[in-house]
């Protein structure tokens, strides 16, 4: 049985915001640390990762996510910070903070809806953010954690939280592909 690797995320589409996320992948490339940026189609905000699932639980997640209340949100981005810290950086993230309250909310009707279907309970606090790059090796990690604390307060922009996405992501040596298999729109 085939099954897919799959999570349900909003997307960010907005082209400014698009654009300052490039402007800081740009100044983070600069400190000569080894990164992988996410690519501007591939950036989203995780709801909930969901691994792999089957074709047939395709409709039944979806059937979830259309039972989830909420009306379209502001999420203003903005900051930046490192996980799991800025010793050990492993991700570099665009935060949230106009927006996340709403995230949360949206994040736990479907964790519970989810878990009435079988899924796993998410075993780390929800914590709204965007990646943007991954950190392949620790070579020039000062350089990156003091770029990071340079532009801790970057404003990204503001993006409209309306279309809730169950994602599928392909795994390809060049990089993650995305497609979207339903989406709920309000």
């Amino acid at each position: 049985m085939e099954s897919i690797r799959s999570f349900i995320a909003f997307d960010i589409e907005e082209p400014q915001v698009l654009r300052n996320i490039s402007n800081v992948q740009s100044m983070l490339a600069e400190t000569g640390a080894r990164l992988k940026f996410v690519k501007p189609e591939n950036i989203h905000i995780t709801v909930k990762f969901l691994g792999n699932i089957s074709l047939s639980q395709v409709d039944e997640v979806y059937d979830a996510m259309k039972k989830v209340d909420f009306s379209p949100f502001e999420v203003e981005i903005r900051g930046v910070g490192a996980f799991p810290n800025m010793r050990r950086i492993n991700v570099v993230w665009a935060g949230i903070s106009r927006g996340a309250d709403e995230l949360r909310e949206v994040f736990n009707q479907l964790e519970s809806r989810l878990y009435r279907m079988g899924f796993k309970k998410e075993t780390r606090e929800f914590s709204p953010h965007l990646t943007i790059a991954r950190v392949k090796t620790g070579y020039r990690r000062d350089e990156l954690a003091r770029c990071l604390r340079e532009i801790e307060d970057y404003k990204f922009g503001v993006v409209e939280a309306k279309c809730l996405r169950l994602k599928r992501s392909i795994l390809k040596p060049e990089g993650p592909v995305y497609l979207t298999l339903r989406e709920k729109c309000v």
